[in-house]
């Protein structure tokens, strides 16, 4: 197993992310149907690509935000407590924030 290498995965997240709010954003450029029906369909697709579209913006700030702690020496940290987070929660989510103890106690489930 090669070791860990936070700034290529964090790289491929902003990758993969900007690539999804792209197309994303291509498809709400889209032009609507003349259909009333067919319309008020798409618009309720277009609501839940918009909530898509804000996923993956918040995203794309958790790992620019990543990126910076790297470049600062900080990658790693729990923003709460300051420990270390573990090799193996930044291997699954490179852009974490918190360590294990602080996410169940800051991020909603």
């Amino acid at each position: 197993m090669p070791a860990f290498d936070p700034h290529a995965a964090l790289c491929s997240l902003m990758s993969e992310y900007s690539a999804r709010a792209h197309a994303i954003r291509q498809d709400l450029a889209r032009t609507h149907s003349a259909d009333f029906a067919e319309q008020a369909q798409q618009r309720q697709n277009d609501e839940v690509l918009e909530a898509l579209l804000a996923e993956a913006e918040a995203a794309l700030r958790q790992v620019g935000l990543a990126k910076l702690r790297l470049a600062d020496g900080q990658y790693g940290l729990c923003l709460r407590c300051g420990e270390a987070i573990s090799p193996a929660r930044l291997q699954v989510m490179p852009a974490a924030e918190f360590c294990l103890a602080c996410a169940d106690r800051v991020e909603p489930r």
